[in-house]
C-alpha cells in the first residue's frame, strides 16, 4: 500500500470515529446554514480537524483543501481534497448514506484516495495505476451495456437552483430511457458505487472538489470514465459531472448534451 494511502485511511478512519460518536447525539447538535440547504455542525468540524491533524503529523508542508476549513497552502506540491462528512444532511435525519472523502492530488493530478462509510465499514480506496478496492478487494465498473437495462445515481441541484429546470429535462428524459434512478445524497458514495457496479453511471450539476476528487479516482481505476457534462475533463473545477462505465458514460453524454444552454 502508498504510504500516502495509507496515512489517508488512518485519517478516515479518525473522522469515522468522530462521526459515530456523534450520532446518537445529532438532535442536540449545533447546525449552521453555510447557504441554501447547505448545513455545518461541529461534527463535521470535529471529523475535518481529525484528518488534517493526521495528515500534516505525516506530511507538514502538504497544502489542504478543506470544506470547513477553506485553502491552506504548503511548500510541497501535494494538495489534500477533504469532506469530513458527506450527507451532512443525511446524516442529521439518521439517514445511513453518508462518507468521508479524502483524496490527495500531486501537480494538479489524483494520486490516492478514500472513501470511508464508517456505519457500514467499507473502506473505497484507490491509487493511480494501481486500480481500486473495496475492503482490500479489487473492484470494477458494471458491463451493463445499455441505459435501458441500467441503474443510475444524481443528485438534486440543491445550491444552485438555476440548474433545476435543465436538470428536471434530463431528469425526466433519461428516467425514460433507463431501468431506475436513486438519489442517495452523498456524491461521494454514489461514485465509489459506480466504481464496485452497484451504479452504472452517475450525474450531477454543481458540486465541489471535496464532493467528487477521492470517488473520481476511485472510478478511473475501476475501469469507468468521468467528465463533465461536455465531455471534457474540467469537472473538478467545473463541478458538473456524469461518470460512468465505458458505454453508460457515452450514452449518457449523448442525452445531457442537447439540453444543456
Amino acid at each position: 500500500m502508498h504510504p500516502m494511502l495509507n496515512i489517508a485511511i488512518r485519517a478516515a478512519r479518525r473522522a469515522g470515529d468522530v462521526i459515530l460518536r456523534g450520532l446518537e447525539q445529532r438532535h442536540h447538535l449545533h447546525v449552521e446554514m453555510k447557504g441554501h440547504n447547505d448545513f455545518v455542525t461541529e461534527i463535521d468540524r470535529q471529523a475535518e480537524s481529525a484528518i488534517i491533524d493526521t495528515l500534516l503529523t505525516a506530511y507538514p508542508h502538504h497544502s489542504i483543501l478543506g470544506e470547513e476549513s477553506g485553502k491552506r497552502t504548503g511548500k510541497e506540491p501535494f494538495q489534500w481534497i477533504i469532506d469530513p462528512l458527506d450527507g451532512t444532511t443525511n446524516y442529521l435525519h439518521g439517514h445511513p448514506q453518508f462518507a468521508v472523502s479524502i483524496a490527495v492530488k500531486h501537480n494538479n493530478r489524483l494520486e490516492q484516495a478514500v472513501v470511508y462509510n464508517p456505519l457500514t465499514e467499507e473502506l473505497f480506496t484507490a491509487s493511480r495505476g494501481q486500480g481500486a478496492l473495496l475492503n482490500n478487494k479489487r473492484i470494477r465498473v458494471s458491463n451493463v451495456p445499455q441505459l435501458q437495462t441500467a441503474l443510475l445515481g444524481t443528485g438534486f441541484p440543491f445550491r444552485e437552483t438555476n440548474w433545476l429546470d435543465t436538470y428536471i429535462e434530463i431528469f425526466r428524459d433519461l428516467m425514460l430511457k433507463t431501468s431506475g434512478m436513486r438519489r442517495c445524497g452523498s456524491a461521494a458514495l454514489d461514485l465509489a458505487y459506480v466504481a464496485s457496479g452497484r451504479l452504472d453511471g452517475f450525474w450531477e450539476f454543481g458540486l465541489k472538489p471535496w464532493d467528487i476528487a477521492a470517488g473520481t479516482l476511485l472510478v478511473l481505476e475501476a475501469g469507468g470514465l468521468v467528465s463533465d457534462m461536455q465531455g471534457n475533463n474540467d469537472f473538478l473545477e467545473k463541478g458538473d459531472i456524469v461518470a460512468g462505465n465505458l458505454k453508460i458514460h457515452k450514452q449518457l453524454l449523448e442525452i445531457i448534451k442537447p439540453h444543456l444552454k
